[in-house]
């Protein structure tokens, strides 16, 4: 067993918060090992101009920490599971999937809630999927793209470049941001994006590492993710398409207790679907399923054709 990981990770601030408490939980777990961080700023980091949709997708923030694992630069890398894409390269694999911090997004605004903006209020988000989510509650609103961090997405709002921005709470928890004229979506209002919330750490299969991150390991968060993120990979998704997914248990303990997923596809019909079980992979195809008798397949094909 190795006694030295290196993690690979992106610069921005919530990105190097997650790698160093990735960091701390491995140390905490093994005494005697070293960790340390790979910094790097990838494509995704540096292409601001656009929407990820418009660029080549949630791969941009991954592809360059996937090759510093390859070339033995890293050992691991630690994401947001929800900027993963639905598909890995043969070559990886996620042993953990844990750490979910709250699911919901926040609407950031001084003009109040997302009922109090004005008529025709500007609302920044490069999110196809809370876009059209908050039309169905307010289709009147101009809705923008907005990319960057969150210190650079909250300075857009602040100099007046939005009249409301939407951000997910996990970061400004984890970051502990606490802003004025912060209001909770619910998860009615706007469902989440697969894996929202929770970290997932990659790493080559067969690794030399695995046995040091086994402790690491939330069961319970992983199995919920593995659900929503069939959902992403059974429809084909990226963020080029505005996908929704949350699953959940009722007591948070997957021993004994059902999973319901819910999800959604969000075009102007709204495709949804609810369904429990206790397979991830099974509850996942029986939700596509109930989408596609919805139409979804030719949502699906209009949305990709634009």
């Amino acid at each position: 067993m190795t006694e030295r990981i290196t993690i690979a990770t992106r610069q921005s601030k919530l990105a190097l918060w997650q790698a160093n408490f990735i960091r701390d939980q491995l140390l905490a777990a093994h005494a005697g090992i070293t960790v340390e961080l790979l910094k790097i700023t990838t494509k995704g980091d540096r292409w601001l101009q656009a929407s990820l949709s418009e660029v080549g997708g949630k791969g941009l923030f991954v592809k360059e920490l996937e090759r510093a694992i390859l070339d033995g630069q890293a050992d691991i890398a630690v994401h947001s599971a929800k900027d993963l894409p639905a598909c890995l390269p043969d070559e990886f694999e996620l042993p953990v999937i844990a750490y979910r911090e709250a699911v919901e997004d926040v609407l950031v605004s001084t003009l109040g809630d997302l009922a109090s903006l004005p008529h025709g209020a500007k609302v920044g988000t490069s999110s196809l999927r809370r876009k059209a989510q908050l039309l169905v509650q307010r289709p009147d609103l101009e809705i923008s793209p907005i990319r960057g961090n969150v210190d650079t997405r909250l300075e857009k709002l602040h100099r007046g470049d939005f009249d409301a921005i939407v951000l997910a709470a996990a970061g400004l928890n984890r970051l502990q941001i606490d802003i004025d004229g912060c209001f909770t979506l619910s998860v009615d209002t706007c469902l989440p994006a697969p894996g929202q919330a929770a970290l997932a750490i990659e790493c080559q299969k067969d690794s030399m590492v695995l046995p040091l991150l086994a402790p690491l390991a939330d069961p319970v968060v992983a199995t919920c993710v593995l659900a929503e993120r069939g959902i992403s990979m059974g429809l084909g998704a990226d963020c080029s398409l505005p996908i929704a997914a949350l699953a959940t248990y009722d007591n948070q303990s997957s021993s004994s207790n059902l999973m319901t997923l819910r999800t959604l596809l969000a075009s102007e019909n709204g495709q949804q679907a609810t369904c429990t079980g206790t397979d991830p992979k099974q509850m996942a195809e029986t939700a596509i399923a109930n989408l596609m008798d919805q139409g979804a397949a030719a949502v699906l094909t209009e949305l990709k054709s634009k």
